[in-house]
């Protein structure tokens, strides 16, 4: 994805001199890589299998026919390169995207033409493929190089045979053309193998395109494939990187070949330490192993735990004086490992330790799950952007990231920024949300080699800290002992490249986990109070919860106002018009919420229902969240479900897919501090006449001890008046804790109308803020309160009854043909009809 320019200039190895725009490894190095990226690219549409009968790929190199194709990007995607054309309407906007659906059906022609003018005597020279969603055929000057399907895995053609080289002009012309395939329709045919293009964020558009960048690469006869720091912490404080470095020679004799690596600080100043190993390389492919010692290792940490330390490896392929090829890496020396979570008991109650360790200390997961890409049509979005998104999540708090089985493995760039910033990765290797894979051998063979694929492009960044092998897969499979064999064999395979704590799926506490012999308690999906609407007020569900760790928790929101304008028609604004449905909002649930949340649906207008319910996706959050951290460490590790969005829709996202903070940010900002003040309490609903009842607690995730510290509580009426302040001190707050402290009563309901705000601020014995807290409370009956959201649910789930979950139609009675109502003409818009009513 990186938009690297590199000049193409192949140079003999006897030739110690580098170019501008030619990136070298080393500066004694053969290797020229030149991107194949940009805008130079050509785009042609044919039907199914029409364009080799055509001839498209015996298009004469130097000939100008392409020119005049459409025009497109790589790395990119299908339909962004169609829409900017002007082919297709923009996908992301109303419903655009159901048009946008015939274009899966065909195949897309790309053209790329190039020059190649210097001499490859001596080289071998690669045309190499970091990604193409899903199928291609690739052709060089009407020579078929191959095919390859598998969204994930790079692949590559050695092309000295095909390449026409020459100092002239037309003699040196190339031309590369990539047939894309039409897309799969079946996801169960190819999970593992391509990301799902359905579930409640995205309607049935399957994403497709060159998503990742294409690279010419020459180097010598013996080439580097891959590198990988294999690091180890020994008991005596020194680490060992052990480079295990996997080569090829391309020729058809032994070869005495010198790798020499060496290991410098890269974010910090260090000497750089050098060794080197010589051995006869034979033909093929061959892993040499040289291990480095380092005395005083910088470790890499979480951001709230220490620094995030980084180490450059550079390694260089030699044939005596003659450099034949070099690789460049980044990585981190730290050490992670899995212990059994307390109170709960292993082989009844759980299979699996859930509490994760880094360099020996405990890293407690406050994360989110990511949610992407940013753009489920990537050629929209840029590596600024993931840097930014990171960014926020950091601040918000945030330590670690999912990656879960319904999203891609991510680009390189966002292990890069996570290791940067101290941000740990949770991921599922592969996507494998389906539940139904194929059962036979070769089918898994194939996931299997995807899966290894993914790995060992990721292995070396030191913020990937967890592998999950499958997200909600045993929820849907047919064959519960198979699919269990499945993931256990996945564990294996991906564990025999890289050592990384391994868990098969998630939740694992369904029907068919159970019957595959998984325990009650594995792990929770925290869904139920957004599915189950109206069955329980969201404090008497959080007390519901009672597992070792949450990866998801999930609760749904409206973008901004501003960005709504972006993607929802104006004549659909405001109340909800279909858009609105199409964009996956729940206009049931996002009344429902605001209700429980504030005592009212606030539909007053437009802005006032955005914030809304922005404000109780936070508030649902923060206060479920602080419930469970008040668990630790029972409890190990909470995600909120998402950070991100990979389209504007209506759902799960933090942050919107214009990359705008909803208000719901803050909410998990306070929730997510690594020292946080908190307050437990029973209900949000109180009677006038009852006395406010609570408990502060902290928990502390830092390994720092707090002195002396003082916790301020202040209550607020509606007007903002104080009705009640307190202090209390605090002797001391452990490292990595969380305890009850104090208990609160407050006999001051009887000056409240409707609501009061109870705020909270620890600080440390020099008056600092170190914590600060705040909280919306109601004045109602809590019990008259459950049973009208239960009425509301109900009424919801007999409106849903004759629909299923994904037909938005169910809103709008136009479209149901509801109470003598009929949708006759495009000249109508329908609007949400309990919104209208209201």
């Amino acid at each position: 994805m990186k938009k690297i320019i590199y000049l193409f200039l192949i140079m003999l190895p006897a030739l110690l001199w580098a170019q501008p725009g030619t990136i070298n490894s080393h500066t004694e190095n053969s290797q020229v890589v030149r991107d194949l990226g940009g805008h130079h690219w050509k785009m042609k549409m044919m039907l199914p299998g029409e364009g080799v009968k055509e001839g498209l790929h015996e298009v004469p190199p130097a000939d100008i026919e392409t020119n005049f194709w459409n025009p497109a990007y790589v790395p990119g995607d299908v339909y962004t390169d169609l829409w900017k054309c002007g082919v297709i309407d923009d996908p992301y906007f109303g419903r655009n995207s159901v048009r946008a659906q015939w274009v899966q059906q065909y195949e897309w022609w790309y053209a790329y033409q190039f020059n190649v003018t210097e001499d490859i005597t001596n080289q071998v020279v690669r045309i190499v493929f970091e990604g193409v969603d899903y199928s291609c055929d690739v052709y060089l000057n009407g020579t078929h190089l191959g095919s390859h399907t598998g969204a994930f895995s790079s692949f590559s053609f050695d092309v000295n045979d095909v390449l026409r080289v020459s100092k002239k002009n037309i003699a040196s012309k190339n031309m590369l053309m990539i047939k894309l395939n039409p897309p799969p329709k079946v996801n169960a045919k190819v999970a593992g193998l391509k990301t799902p293009w359905f579930g409640d964020y995205w309607r049935d558009l399957i994403p497709f395109g060159i998503s990742r960048s294409i690279k010419m690469v020459s180097t010598g006869k013996v080439r580097i494939q891959d590198t990988y720091a294999n690091t180890t912490l020994n008991k005596d404080g020194t680490a060992d990187v052990n480079m295990e470095v996997e080569v090829e020679n391309t020729t058809n004799e032994p070869k005495e070949m010198t790798v020499i690596a060496s290991v410098q600080g890269k974010n910090f100043e260090s000497k750089a330490i050098t060794a080197e190993i010589t051995q006869l390389v034979q033909p093929g492919k061959h892993k040499i192993k040289k291990n480095v010692h380092i005395k005083y290792p910088q470790l890499w940490w979480p951001w709230d735990l220490g620094l995030p330390n980084l180490y450059t490896a550079k390694v260089s392929l030699k044939e005596g004086k003659v450099n034949h090829d070099a690789n460049e890496i980044t990585f981190g020396i730290r050490e992670v490992t899995s212990k059994w979570n307390p109170g709960f008991k292993k082989g009844v109650d759980v299979s699996f330790p859930r509490s994760t360790y880094i360099n020996g200390k405990f890293h407690f997961i406050r994360s989110a799950c990511w949610g992407g890409p940013p753009d489920i049509f990537v050629g929209r979005t840029n590596p600024a952007e993931y840097k930014e998104l990171i960014r926020l999540a950091k601040e918000a708090n945030l330590n670690n990231i999912r990656i879960f089985g319904w999203h891609p493995p991510e680009i390189p760039e966002f292990y890069e920024y996570c290791n940067e910033m101290g941000m740990t990765v949770w991921q599922d290797m592969i996507p494998l949300g389906t539940g139904n894979i194929p059962q036979d051998r070769k089918g898994i063979n194939r996931i299997m080699q995807e899966a290894a694929s993914v790995i060992k492009e990721r292995r070396n960044h030191p913020s990937l800290i967890m592998m999950e092998g499958g997200e909600e897969m045993l929820l849907r499979t047919q064959d519960a002992h198979f699919g269990r064999a499945f993931l256990e064999e996945l564990g294996d395979t991906l564990q025999s490249y890289v050592n990384l704590p391994y868990v098969p799926d998630s939740p694992l506490t369904c029907e068919v986990s159970r019957e595959a012999g998984y325990k009650p308690k594995e792990a929770k999906h925290a869904l139920a109070y957004f599915y189950g609407m109206g069955r329980w007020l969201m404090e008497d569900w959080f007390r519901t919860l009672d597992y070792p760790i949450i990866p998801e928790f999930a609760i749904t929101s409206v973008p901004n106002v501003e960005s709504l304008k972006k993607f929802i028609p104006e004549n659909e604004m405001w109340p909800p018009g279909l858009s609105w449905g199409h964009h996956w909002a729940d206009l049931d649930r996002l009344r429902m919420q605001n209700w429980d949340s504030f005592g009212d649906e606030k539909l007053g207008s437009l802005q006032e229902f955005v914030d809304a319910t922005q404000d109780a996706q936070g508030m649902i959050f923060q206060y479920g969240v602080e419930y469970l951290r008040r668990h630790k460490p029972n409890l190990s590790g909470i995600s909120l479900c998402h950070w991100i969005t990979y389209w504007p829709d209506m759902k799960w996202g933090i942050i919107d897919n214009y990359q705008q903070p909803k208000r719901s940010y803050e909410f998990v900002k306070r929730s997510y501090q690594p020292l946080l003040v908190n307050l437990n309490f029973e209900k949000r609903r109180w009677h006038k006449e009852e006395s406010f009842q609570a408990e502060i607690w902290v928990v502390n995730d830092l390994y720092k001890t707090f002195d002396k510290s003082t916790v301020e509580l202040e209550i607020n009426d509606e007007k903002g008046n104080v009705i009640k302040s307190s202090k209390y001190d605090v002797s001391e707050v452990t490292e990595n804790s969380a305890k009850k402290f104090f208990d609160v009563e407050a006999d001051v309901l009887s000056k409240v109308e409707k609501q009061f705000m109870v705020h909270l601020k620890m600080k440390d014995k020099s008056g600092k803020t170190i914590s600060a807290n705040e909280y919306l409370f109601l004045i109602g009956d809590q019990k008259k309160a459950s049973a009208q959201f239960k009425e509301m649910g109900e009424e919801s789930r007999k409106r849903t009854g004759e629909f299923t979950y994904g037909n938005y139609f169910r809103f709008f009675e136009d479209m149901g043909r509801k109470n003598g109502k009929d949708y006759e003409s495009d000249t109508e818009h329908p609007r949400a009809t309990e919104y209208e009513k209201k």
